[in-house]
Protein backbone atom coordinates (compact mmCIF):
# COMPACT_ATOMS: atom_id res chain seq x y z
CA UNK A 1 0.00 0.00 0.00
CA UNK A 2 0.89 3.26 -1.09
CA UNK A 3 2.57 5.84 1.83
CA UNK A 4 -0.91 7.94 2.83
CA UNK A 5 1.09 11.37 4.13
CA UNK A 6 -1.81 13.88 4.83
CA UNK A 7 -5.54 12.97 6.28
CA UNK A 8 -7.10 13.37 2.44
CA UNK A 9 -4.75 10.67 1.78
CA UNK A 10 -6.08 8.33 3.99
CA UNK A 11 -9.74 9.84 3.59
CA UNK A 12 -9.41 9.21 -0.53
CA UNK A 13 -7.96 5.53 0.25
CA UNK A 14 -10.32 4.34 2.32
CA UNK A 15 -13.37 5.74 -0.01
CA UNK A 16 -11.74 3.91 -2.67
CA UNK A 17 -11.63 0.59 -0.87
CA UNK A 18 -15.72 1.57 0.56
CA UNK A 19 -16.38 1.84 -3.53
CA UNK A 20 -14.72 -1.47 -4.46
CA UNK A 21 -16.67 -3.18 -1.66
CA UNK A 22 -20.02 -2.81 -3.65
CA UNK A 23 -19.16 -5.50 -5.95
CA UNK A 24 -17.10 -7.58 -2.86
CA UNK A 25 -18.58 -10.79 -1.54
CA UNK A 26 -20.94 -10.35 1.33
CA UNK A 27 -19.81 -13.56 3.21
CA UNK A 28 -16.01 -11.98 2.92
CA UNK A 29 -16.56 -8.27 3.47
CA UNK A 30 -18.38 -6.13 6.16
CA UNK A 31 -18.90 -3.14 4.51
CA UNK A 32 -20.47 -5.14 1.31
CA UNK A 33 -22.33 -6.56 3.91
CA UNK A 34 -23.45 -3.93 5.22
CA UNK A 35 -24.62 -2.79 1.24
CA UNK A 36 -26.23 -6.20 1.09
CA UNK A 37 -28.75 -4.92 3.87
CA UNK A 38 -29.35 -2.20 2.63
CA UNK A 39 -29.56 1.63 3.57
CA UNK A 40 -31.14 0.65 6.72
CA UNK A 41 -28.48 -0.72 8.27
CA UNK A 42 -25.66 1.35 7.55
CA UNK A 43 -28.11 4.36 8.96
CA UNK A 44 -28.38 1.82 12.36
CA UNK A 45 -24.87 1.71 12.30
CA UNK A 46 -24.09 5.60 12.08
CA UNK A 47 -26.51 6.24 14.85
CA UNK A 48 -24.71 3.30 17.02
CA UNK A 49 -21.90 5.10 16.65
CA UNK A 50 -23.32 8.60 17.02
CA UNK A 51 -24.32 7.62 20.64
CA UNK A 52 -21.06 5.54 21.17
CA UNK A 53 -19.01 9.12 20.18
CA UNK A 54 -21.35 11.11 22.80
CA UNK A 55 -20.82 8.52 25.78
CA UNK A 56 -17.14 8.58 24.90
CA UNK A 57 -17.01 12.45 24.74
CA UNK A 58 -18.54 12.61 28.69
CA UNK A 59 -15.43 10.88 29.54
CA UNK A 60 -11.86 12.41 30.57
CA UNK A 61 -9.68 9.65 28.33
CA UNK A 62 -9.67 10.92 24.41
CA UNK A 63 -8.74 7.72 23.49
CA UNK A 64 -12.20 6.47 23.40
CA UNK A 65 -13.66 9.22 22.02
CA UNK A 66 -11.30 9.14 19.11
CA UNK A 67 -11.83 5.90 18.17
CA UNK A 68 -15.73 6.58 18.35
CA UNK A 69 -15.04 9.32 16.26
CA UNK A 70 -13.18 7.11 13.41
CA UNK A 71 -16.37 4.20 13.82
CA UNK A 72 -19.00 7.35 13.04
CA UNK A 73 -16.35 9.11 10.24
CA UNK A 74 -15.96 5.65 8.57
CA UNK A 75 -19.99 4.54 8.88
CA UNK A 76 -20.79 8.01 7.48
CA UNK A 77 -18.16 7.48 4.81
CA UNK A 78 -19.96 4.24 3.58
CA UNK A 79 -23.69 5.94 3.36
CA UNK A 80 -21.69 8.46 1.11
CA UNK A 81 -20.47 5.71 -0.88
CA UNK A 82 -23.58 3.67 -1.24
CA UNK A 83 -25.26 6.71 -2.41
CA UNK A 84 -22.76 7.59 -4.94
CA UNK A 85 -21.49 10.77 -3.05
CA UNK A 86 -17.64 11.72 -3.85
CA UNK A 87 -15.73 13.17 -1.22
CA UNK A 88 -15.07 16.02 -3.30
CA UNK A 89 -19.73 16.82 -2.17
CA UNK A 90 -18.48 16.64 1.37
CA UNK A 91 -15.34 18.65 1.10
CA UNK A 92 -17.01 21.48 -1.06
CA UNK A 93 -19.45 21.73 1.36
CA UNK A 94 -17.32 22.44 3.97
CA UNK A 95 -15.22 24.64 1.74
CA UNK A 96 -18.07 26.70 1.06
CA UNK A 97 -19.04 26.79 4.49
CA UNK A 98 -15.43 27.84 5.72
CA UNK A 99 -15.08 31.67 6.50
CA UNK A 100 -18.77 31.64 7.37
CA UNK A 101 -19.99 32.44 10.17
CA UNK A 102 -21.89 29.28 11.68
CA UNK A 103 -24.81 31.48 13.28
CA UNK A 104 -24.68 32.96 9.40
CA UNK A 105 -24.99 29.54 7.56
CA UNK A 106 -27.71 28.77 9.74
CA UNK A 107 -29.67 31.15 8.74
CA UNK A 108 -29.22 31.16 5.19
CA UNK A 109 -30.21 27.31 5.49
CA UNK A 110 -33.30 28.09 7.18
CA UNK A 111 -34.30 31.06 4.12
CA UNK A 112 -33.54 28.77 1.77
CA UNK A 113 -36.00 25.92 3.29
CA UNK A 114 -38.75 28.60 3.28
CA UNK A 115 -38.71 29.23 -0.26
Amino acid sequence: MASLNSSGDILDELFRVLQARKSADAGSSYVASLYAKGTDAILKKIGEEAAETLIAAKNADDAPLIHEIADLWFHTLVLMAQRDLPLARLTGELARRFGTSGHAEKAARAQDMTR
